[in-house]
């Protein structure tokens, strides 16, 4: 999203192209984050640890959770397959992502 990108510029005193690429189609994100290494990791993942964690983007919020729109303005989570973390830990329940999605509405201002 625009405000997060501008977010993170402030934080870091670099351009928004610096660390994110403008993609169309996944609405309401408009930037992806630049991948570095041949890992295709995160710009700003230093070992296990975000660089920006304090500002870092609801997507990541929400990682390994993806939050998608679907069918009669419904919304879904759902998840990535590369997170090792997957089917491990305490089962998340309704509330959890109850939370996460207030919490893209009132980013999102809606």
């Amino acid at each position: 999203m625009w405000g997060e990108a501008q977010a993170i510029s402030k934080a870091v005193l670099e351009t928004v192209e610096t660390f994110a690429v403008e993609i169309e189609g996944q609405e309401p994100y408009v930037y992806e984050m630049r991948k570095t290494g041949e890992e295709g990791k995160c710009f700003f993942l230093e070992g296990n640890t975000c660089g920006v964690y304090e500002v870092r983007p609801l997507v990541c919020v929400f990682y390994p959770f993806e939050l998608r729109g679907m069918e009669d303005d419904r919304h879904g989570f759902f998840c990535t397959q590369e997170c090792p973390g997957i089917g491990e830990g305490k089962k998340l329940e309704k509330e959890y992502f109850e939370g996460l999605f207030r919490r893209a509405c009132q980013q999102l201002g809606t």
